[in-house]
């Protein structure tokens, strides 16, 4: 008995020890390092992709930039991450980077087997198939014995067997590392279709040689609701990389915006809005962060709906409707608890 005790106590104490360390480490370093790692994809029009001269852009690189205004007051401290799909989990998990915002979905299994953690939603979407006009396909019922470019490491993988048994249909896979290849197959005539969340098909349809040459089918064949991801074991941090991006959302719903938000902030009676802004209720203690916090995030960055349209909606080269990704009030499912 005197043995399991002490062997109980060392395991308990262990645990408390390591705990207390992990919750504390992420944020810690971010701040000790003066820069957030955060990991995106090696290129996705909209998403996250960079320029000639480096400067990355996209709704996804916005949520990073987020994460960093709230953590260190500034969103420019920031370091980008490439990674493929096959890198992005292990990239994470092995501390290289402090978070993960690279169009990923939320399962069961990477939720509860990865040793990772989703923080929520920054875009809802879903599995679709882009053909070439030529084909004359209208439907993904139609394409029975096609050759099928994807992308591997990604659930459209799974999605797409299960899509084609359900419906008695064969299908070649065409399997690449990263988007850009996948694209580039699919542009070279490798394959009859490409497969992917719509999102990205828009995306990597800019890239083709012939974008106007292409078209989205209008089948979706899965839910795919992409957020960013950090490591289990460390609450604070999964606080933090949460509620920045609930901020974004409620900025939208209460119209706070990174035009107005200095007016608001001198100004506004709504109680709503001065807690949002840390002038009234809990402000930054809860995530351990300055009382500004989500006014840095909002002034900085935008609100969620300022970062969708200049990013995927009517202000970018993709014009993508808001659709599901438009608040619960303007019917979409984009919905956010309450800063308060």
């Amino acid at each position: 008995m005197k043995k399991i005790t002490w062997a109980l106590i060392a395991t308990v104490v262990t645990l408390v020890i390591s705990a207390g360390f992990a919750q504390a480490s992420t944020k810690e370093e971010v701040q000790k390092r003066g820069a957030l790692q955060c990991g995106v994809s090696t290129g996705l029009p909209g998403f996250s992709i960079a320029d000639e001269k480096g400067v990355w852009a996209g709704i996804d690189v916005d949520v990073c930039k987020a994460i960093a205004a709230a953590t260190l007051g500034d969103a420019t401290k920031i370091k980008f991450v490439p990674l493929n799909a096959k890198e992005r989990f292990t990239a994470l998990q092995s501390g290289e980077i402090d978070a993960l915002v690279r169009g990923t979905t939320w399962t069961l299994t990477r939720d509860s087997s990865l040793g990772l953690n989703f923080t929520g939603v920054n875009y809802y979407d879903g599995q679709g198939f882009m053909v070439s006009k030529k084909l004359g396909v209208k439907s993904a019922l139609e394409l029975n014995g096609a050759a099928v470019c994807i992308q591997s490491g990604t659930t459209s993988e799974l999605n797409l067997a299960d899509y084609f048994k359900e419906n008695n249909m064969e299908y070649k896979a065409v399997v690449f590392d990263t988007h850009d290849a996948t694209a580039a197959a699919f542009d070279n005539g490798r394959c009859d279709v490409l497969t992917s969340d719509q999102s990205q098909l828009y995306g990597l349809r800019t890239h083709l040689k012939d974008p106007e040459g292409a078209v989205v089918l209008p089948e979706v064949i899965s839910k795919e609701p992409l957020g960013p991801v950090v490591r289990q074991g460390d609450d604070a941090w999964f606080n933090i990389v949460k509620w920045t991006l609930n901020a974004m959302i409620e900025a939208e719903e209460y119209g706070v915006t990174s035009a107005n938000v200095d007016e608001l902030k001198a100004n506004s009676n709504s109680p709503a809005v001065r807690r949002l802004l840390g002038l009234e209720g809990i402000g930054g203690k809860g995530l351990g962060l300055n009382d500004d916090w989500a006014y840095q995030v909002i002034k900085q960055v935008g609100n969620y709906g300022e970062i969708f349209e200049r990013n995927v909606g009517a202000g970018s080269p993709l014009k993508i409707a808001r659709g599901l990704n438009a608040l619960w009030n303007k019917g979409g499912i984009m919905y956010a608890p309450p800063v308060r």
